[in-house]
């Protein structure tokens, strides 16, 4: 199991590092793979995934795959080393699509980083371990995971809605969408052992379609 673990994540760590290395040194490199929705309108599809390899710095590099490092053991845990890579291919996509869905109208909106990727691990950890303790620096209390998933994915509707921060929110949410179902696909008997669980986690996706609907992400 370690060794699947290893393979697997560190292979996206080492991935991510290279790619982002590339980018830190070479601006073409990085302003041609980044995400941006004019360019992915007119043809340039493979920034959708590109873009997910790419960071702004080291830093940005560094939470990303810290996180990542920390949740992936959990969800190989649980199903395996290939359903993990997929869940993070799906995230990744997801995160890319439904920020082109919400962007569509800002051409030259741009983005880069693996954070809708890691999100839809650590969302789909969240789903296998809702009762797993998470603490914080700035949480002196250990909180359950799922407690943390649905606050998370409600903070990231309202920094979506008021654009909080330098901060790709949308597609955070999507790789959490993109983590949710995949999970759910993988590992369907969720939806009898633990449906309140399942069906909590999925309130934040309910609202923001909703809201989306009502127009009241515009």
């Amino acid at each position: 199991m370690f060794d699947e673990m290893h393979f697997a994540t560190l292979g996206i760590i080492a991935l991510n590092i290279l790619v982002s290395l590339k980018g830190f040194n070479d601006i073409t490199f990085f302003d041609r793979y980044k995400f941006q929705v004019n360019a992915i309108a007119a043809g340039q599809k493979e920034r959708m995934f590109t873009s997910g390899f790419l960071h702004v710095d080291f830093s940005h590099l560094f939470f990303n795959m810290f996180t990542l490092f920390f949740f992936a053991p959990v969800v190989i845990e649980w199903l395996n080393s290939i359903q993990f890579l997929l869940i993070y291919v799906v995230s990744l996509a997801a995160g890319s699509l439904l920020s082109m869905v919400f962007h569509k109208n800002e051409p030259y909106y741009s983005a880069v980083g693996a954070s809708g990727a890691v999100t839809g691990i650590l969302y789909a950890a969240i789903l296998l371990e809702p009762q797993m303790r998470l603490g914080f620096m700035f949480i002196p209390i250990p909180v359950p995971a799922y407690v943390f998933g649905i606050g998370y994915l409600l903070y990231s509707i309202y920094g979506m809605k008021s654009r909080l921060g330098n901060i790709g929110h949308t597609a955070h949410f999507g790789g959490a969408i993109g983590g949710y179902v995949t999970t759910l696909i993988f590992f369907p008997s969720l939806l009898q052992t633990d449906l309140l669980m399942v069906a909590l986690l999925a309130l934040p996706i309910v609202v923001l379609f909703v809201l989306q609907k009502a127009g009241k992400l515009n």
